[in-house]
């Protein structure tokens, strides 16, 4: 971070699941208190993720998350309701970002100067903190989803195409938080008539 800039790292958590929404987060961090063990929220275990979550929400400048629903992904695809999550979430930010730095190949419209950095939630610190808020927060939804629909085993994959979950959806059809525009799920709507 050069000197006296406020950068703000913005990420994804979920564009791959079949179910459940897309989240996104924005953090600002602190030049004067960084925040060891930053890194990718995959390469984190459960446990070190929410340990990061908590010091990143007690310490950044600023955060904020953001989501977008399953509907609005079945309507304008994954791709652009990701985007729209993390301008969302800019959007919250209560502080000014002189930059903001988005981990993939595209940037969501925001009305702050934007970069596209590939790996950057490995490379960029602010990022990194992104990843991990926008991870824990949809992990979370998607255990207090698995109380509404137990039968599918959200609180294990979290949406995700495991076995398990494939094996669920081909019991048990269906459930409202299934993202029906992707092919398994597709398949078995068409197959159904639903």
């Amino acid at each position: 971070m050069t000197q006296g800039r406020l950068i703000c790292g913005v990420d994804e958590a979920g564009r791959g699941p079949l179910a459940g929404p897309v989240f996104a987060a924005c953090v600002i961090l602190r030049e004067d208190d960084p925040i060891a063990g930053l890194a990718d929220s995959k390469v984190l275990s459960h446990e070190r993720r929410e340990e990061l979550a908590i010091q990143i929400r007690s310490r950044a400048t600023a955060w904020a998350v953001a989501s977008a629903s399953v509907e609005e992904i079945d309507r304008i695809n994954i791709l652009r309701a990701s985007l729209l999550a993390m301008r969302r979430a800019v959007e919250q930010l209560t502080i000014e970002p002189h930059e903001v730095l988005v981990d993939g190949l595209y940037c969501p419209e925001v009305r702050f100067p934007a970069r596209a950095i590939v790996d950057g939630d490995a490379l960029v610190a602010e990022i990194s903190a992104a990843s991990i808020l926008a991870k824990t927060a949809r992990d979370a939804l998607m255990v207090q989803l698995h109380e509404l629909y137990p039968d599918y085993g959200f609180a294990r994959h979290k949406g995700y195409s495991t076995r398990q979950h494939l094996e669920a959806l081909q019991r048990f059809g269906v459930c409202p938080i299934h993202r029906r525009s992707f092919a398994p799920v597709r398949s078995l709507c068409l197959d159904s008539g639903d």
